[in-house]
């Protein structure tokens, strides 16, 4: 695992969950270094490349580069948008008066690089309003300031609009994700810590869960629960909670409903949130108030299934080789590996839910990747029970050291909880 500069050599740890607070008494967080970290892993990925620049519109993107976050209403509103050239100069367009914020609290930014977004708000603007052309505008202009305005330019997501205005410019527009993921795939020893630390705090909402879940609560209630106790303790972003129940637990359905829950029923939880950007996936199983065999049983299949890929997985392994571990789809009662994606399933960490690598049959098996020391991502199973109702489902996170894993999600998972007894 990546560790600190400033840890005598040899000297290992597991990952910190240090606190939401830095002090001077201990090292935690170096947001410093962590975004000098950012933006190194970024210029190489770039340097390797033949483009001249990246043009970010992904806000996980342009919080890798600038270190800089509005919150969760820009996620989709495509209204903020960062350049990062070959040549080191970086300017950042955010929205409205957001811009005028960072130039007085950002000192790590130039401010004279920070600039107020033109945005469509998606298409809501009128296109004669000519927003997109002045926009390309000021960033061809900041390409030519920097040398490097004939290369091509990798862009991750825009609207349409944009890509046409960028194409009628002359300016070659190809794929600038694919080199963001190169920069986003090994994890700082910073970046560890703030995972660690989001994941603790899911360990904590599964013990408010486990005392709270008892027949007749509703598992919009334990959505509700879960994210009030996750922004009380310091979450920036509560992406997503999946509360599954009853019958509703084969086949997955990836959502919550209102639906009660009764005695002796299966639920499983997945809480997808964020500690300073960084993200969680974090399933867990409960059956409520007491199990059936079937259901032990699925769990053990599910955990078997996990344990043996935590059990593989080293530097140099290829994710071929991981999910060559797991069932087939048939073997779960699914006709094909599109229908069962994401069930018996690997994906990278980090300020976005899914990174490199993925480790899937449908991908995986045909374009393997070789997984390496300081990746941190995501392993969950899933198993359906013979009673035809009931299923489990388990995720662990892990960071890949020097010779294995460690375990980040530490809320008890080797047996089936069963959860206020009868």
């Amino acid at each position: 695992m990546a560790t600190s500069d400033s840890r005598p050599a040899g000297q290992a740890r597991s990952a910190p969950a240090p606190g939401r607070m830095n002090v001077d008494f201990e090292e935690r967080v170096d947001f410093a270094r962590l975004r000098e970290h950012r933006l190194r892993r970024a210029a190489a990925a770039l340097e390797a490349t033949d483009l001249g620049a990246l043009l970010v519109f992904d806000n996980n993107n342009i919080r890798y580069l600038t270190g800089v976050a509005i919150g969760e209403w820009t996620r989709d509103k495509l209204c903020r948008y960062a350049l990062f050239t070959r040549t080191g100069e970086l300017f950042l367009w955010d929205f409205g008066s957001a811009a005028v914020h960072h130039r007085m609290y950002c000192p790590w930014l130039q401010p004279e690089h920070c600039f107020a977004a033109y945005s469509t708000m998606r298409g809501a603007a009128p296109p004669e309003s000519n927003l997109t052309e002045r926009a390309v505008r000021q960033i061809k202009g900041r390409l030519e300031d920097a040398g490097v305005a004939g290369l091509p330019i990798g862009v991750d997501f825009t609207e349409l609009p944009t890509l046409f205005e960028l194409q009628r410019n002359n300016i070659e527009v190809r794929d600038g994700q694919q080199v963001m993921l190169d920069a986003r795939q090994i994890k700082s020893a910073d970046e560890i810590a703030l995972l660690s630390t989001a994941a603790a705090l899911v360990d904590g909402v599964y013990q408010d869960i486990a005392e709270a879940l008892k027949p007749g609560i509703r598992e919009n209630e334990i959505v509700a629960l879960a994210a009030k106790r996750l922004y009380d303790m310091g979450s920036d972003d509560v992406e997503s909670i999946n509360a599954v129940s009853g019958e509703r637990c084969n086949p997955h359905p990836h959502n919550f409903s209102d639906r009660m829950i009764r005695p002796g029923e299966q639920a499983f939880f997945d809480i997808m949130h964020s500690y300073n950007g960084y993200r969680t996936c974090y399933y867990r199983t409960f059956s409520v108030g007491r199990a059936s065999q079937p259901q032990r049983d699925a769990y053990s299949r599910a955990r078997e299934w996990i344990d043996a890929a935590i059990d593989a997985i080293k530097p140099g392994v290829s994710t071929d080789q991981v999910a060559r571990l797991w069932p087939t789809a048939q073997q779960i009662g699914l006709d094909d590996e599109k229908t069962a994606f994401g069930l018996q399933f690997g994906h990278g960490l980090g300020l976005a839910l899914h990174e490199r690598p993925i480790i899937s049959r449908l991908t995986s098996l045909d374009a393997p990747m070789e997984i390496e020391q300081g990746m941190v991502f995501a392993l969950e199973t899933y198993c359906p029970a013979t009673d035809g109702v009931s299923a489990a489902r388990i995720e662990e996170e892990v960071v890949v050291t020097a010779d294995g894993v460690e375990i980040l999600t530490r809320f008890p998972a080797e047996e089936l909880f069963v959860t206020n007894q009868y």
